[in-house]
């Protein structure tokens, strides 16, 4: 009886050995298919994240320029600008009242009867 089971403790111990080695197998095809799954995720994230920068930084700038064309327009159109602006165009008007009566009057003088010369 020793020998046989000896022969059984053996191929028991086989048998074992054998399914011990292909789960190992299994589990270590499975490992990298799961750390190559990892790793095109990571992929997937770190292309996602530098999107993500790249739109921030874009809407960044953006609000950036509208900050200044804010500013700009705003003293174009502040009290103090437009009152200055107000007065130049006044004295502008008066300016050219008074050379549209200067020019009738050269106007007349020069349509006017000349002297005689002599």
């Amino acid at each position: 009886m020793d020998g046989s089971v000896d022969i059984k403790l053996l191929l028991s111990l086989g048998a074992m050995l054998v399914s011990v080695v292909s789960a190992s197998v299994i589990v270590k095809q499975k490992l990298a298919t799961v750390i190559e799954q990892l790793n095109a995720l990571q992929k997937d994230y770190e292309q996602r994240l530098r999107n993500l920068d790249q739109r921030t930084d874009r809407q960044e700038n953006l609000i950036e320029l509208n900050q200044q064309k804010t500013i700009v327009l705003s003293s174009i159109l502040s009290p103090e600008a437009l009152e200055k602006t107000h007065r130049e165009l006044e004295r502008i008007l008066i300016s050219s009242e008074i050379n549209s009566g200067r020019i009738e009057k050269l106007e007349k003088l020069h349509n006017g009867r000349h002297p005689a010369i002599e």
